[in-house]
């Protein structure tokens, strides 16, 4: 494993992976799982979410799974906070002696999407979000994550403008890490490179763009390459290109799963990328997925030679 990576993938699968899931994945299996996945030398990992059992069962195991897999020196394991009592709820962890290293809020960049998804305007979601990032003080490393960044599914095309100004607004609240998501897989690489570019050209040096990209239309590893090439070093992804599914998600067009790690790291590291993995553990880890949900996932590498 390559001690000094030049990009850096963040392994989504026991979040964005699991929200969907129909069956919910025991505690114990889950930081296995992630054991497995920090062992393959990912220094970002989205461990769990705060999202509220009511609505959203797989993660009513957050405090037990956090308990479940001890820090690791260099690696940040990021929670999802939707709301205030989320953030209040990593923090009583934190003070439990087992909290997240990361945690990361959510907007919509637009006003359709928000209304279905979150079930509020835009205003008063980013009120929601200036108290989180109130309450979380400098206790973690933020992200602040702009969905719909370049399609809503009711709005439509999204304004590069206000994707700007969403992260301008986050790095106004302390919030320097910014999540570019492409949430029903719409862009293309000319939109990625246009948009990271001005985003580049607009923010501070010192900001971190993530690319949040999904593959619903096969796009989202040629995305990844485009952010590459506009200067985006942080990317997320999850094991078998798992995310959002057709029997829990209501827009999108159907499959919506996240860019697939196996591949875009062999992708990377065979254009000369270092990632910092090791590929074939990834590989495993890959695998131990597909066992986990009980069947076959949308990696291709898992299933090719190294040299395929």
């Amino acid at each position: 494993m390559s001690q000094n990576p030049e990009v850096v993938l963040c392994e989504c699968f026991a979040r964005d992976g699991l929200q969907h899931e129909p069956e919910v994945v025991p505690a114990a299996a889950k930081a296995a799982m992630l054991a497995r996945i920090a062992d393959c030398g990912f220094r970002r990992i989205e461990i769990t979410s705060f999202s509220h059992p009511k609505y959203i069962p797989q993660f009513a195991d957050a405090e037990a799974v956090l308990a479940a897999v001890p820090p690791r020196p260099g690696v940040l394991f990021k929670a999802t906070c939707p709301n205030p009592a989320a953030v209040r709820r990593a923090l009583a962890a934190r003070e439990a002696g087992r909290g997240p290293e990361e945690i990361s809020f959510l907007v919509s960049a637009s006003e359709g999407h928000t209304q279905k998804n979150l079930r509020r305007s835009r205003a008063e979601q980013w009120t929601q979000v200036e108290e989180m990032a109130a309450l979380a003080g400098g206790a973690f490393t933020t992200v602040g994550t702009i969905s719909v960044a370049f399609d809503c599914p009711f709005d439509g095309p999204t304004p590069e403008e206000r994707v700007v100004e969403d992260a301008q607004h986050f790095l106004a609240l302390g919030v320097t890490r910014i999540a570019i998501g492409d949430t029903i897989g719409s862009a293309t690489p000319p939109r990625v490179r246009a948009l990271m570019r001005r985003l580049r050209d607009a923010l501070p040096e010192d900001t971190v763009l993530i690319a949040h990209f999904h593959d619903s239309r096969g796009t989202g590893i040629a995305n990844c390459v485009a952010a590459l090439e506009a200067g985006v070093t942080h990317f997320d992804t999850a094991l078998g290109g798992t995310g959002g599914h057709p029997a829990g998600i209501a827009y999108g067009e159907g499959f919506t799963g996240n860019v697939c790690t196996e591949d875009l790291a062999t992708l990377f590291e065979a254009m000369g990328i270092r990632t910092g993995l090791d590929i074939a553990a990834v590989r495993e880890a890959g695998r131990a997925a597909e066992t986990l949900l009980g069947r076959r996932l949308h990696a291709r590498t898992t299933r090719l030679g190294e040299h395929a």
